[in-house]
């Protein structure tokens, strides 16, 4: 069985993790109505992808 030979001390052990952190989501300019929007996703606002109505666009409930 392995068995560390000497005790690794807690900032070296937390030194393995400090670059583990979350990068920012591609956003991207829809080419219709210029919204941000996540890349290679259908927009929200106008219902476009790949510059063809998919989908309707939502309506506010207001």
């Amino acid at each position: 069985m392995a068995v560390p030979k000497s005790k690794i001390s807690k900032s070296k052990t937390n030194s393995r993790f400090a670059n583990w952190r979350l990068s920012a989501p591609g956003l991207v300019r829809c080419p219709q109505c210029h919204e941000l929007i996540k890349s290679h996703t259908v927009c929200p606002k106008c219902g476009y992808y790949k510059g063809q109505a998919v989908v309707a666009p939502e309506e506010d409930g207001k």
